[in-house]
């Protein structure tokens, strides 16, 4: 198998990577904060927001997309509201496909910082607030330190997911060669032509490998963080 790729499917992988970082970099500081709440606040409504923050893990990806397209189209409250103010456009552009990408890999992300934050011995967080330190402060200087690993294995499983997803992508921005064509959506494209299978495999082991590359990475990078935290 070759990898002699149309132009085209090159964009699609280049486009798959903007919009993937993009998604992570864009709902990390978001992601931290809900997992915070989650992991260290209990009040009315904690459980509507953990449900809330998981519901795109529970849903049909295709009624995530929709829901994104009511909400966000140029019709929509929000949505309409951006173009005219901002001039923003989500529906059938890149930039949906990266807040379709980051709401769907979102959950992923909150859960492995929300997990690393629970990790965190209170008493330390406690022990710095007695000093005179704020909250943002103790958070800034103990938290978030420690947290480090969580933080960076939730972000690299949110790019991986980011790369991969496609119902909610599709539903929301649709799939035009060069503009809105993701990985995973020049992959469905190619295979409903006859004789795409060989391009489409191609596209399959370059996705493979990318997601390989991400989880590899984090796990590297983990580790090399929790050994600098720890001192070694």
């Amino acid at each position: 198998m070759t990898f002699d790729l149309d132009p085209q499917d090159w964009q699609a992988v280049a486009l798959s990577l903007r919009v993937s970082v993009w998604a992570t970099v864009l709902s990390l500081p978001l992601g931290i904060a809900v997992a915070w709440v989650l992991a260290r606040k209990r009040f009315w409504g904690h459980g509507l927001l953990n449900g809330l923050v998981h519901l795109p893990l529970i849903l049909p990806p295709v009624v995530t997309g929709y829901l994104l397209l009511l909400t966000f189209g140029r019709r929509g409250m929000v949505g309409g509201f951006l173009e005219q103010t901002f001039g923003l456009v989500f529906a059938f552009r890149w930039t949906g496909a990266a807040l379709a990408a980051a709401v769907m890999a979102f959950p992923l992300m909150v859960r492995a910082i929300r997990l690393a934050i629970e990790a965190v011995d209170p008493k330390l967080e406690q022990a710095a607030s007695t000093l005179g330190a704020s909250p943002v402060w103790v958070f800034l200087t103990v938290t978030l330190p420690l947290i480090l690993p969580g933080v960076v294995v939730g972000a690299i499983l949110a790019f991986a997911k980011a790369m991969g997803e496609f119902g909610a992508t599709i539903t929301f921005v649709s799939n035009i060669p060069g503009q809105t064509q993701t990985l995973p959506s020049a992959i469905y494209a190619l295979l409903q032509v006859p004789g795409g299978d060989a391009a489409a495999g191609r596209l399959v082991v370059i996705s493979v490998a990318i997601a390989m590359v991400a989880l590899l990475l984090s796990e590297v990078i983990s580790r090399a963080v929790a050994r600098r935290i720890a001192g070694r």
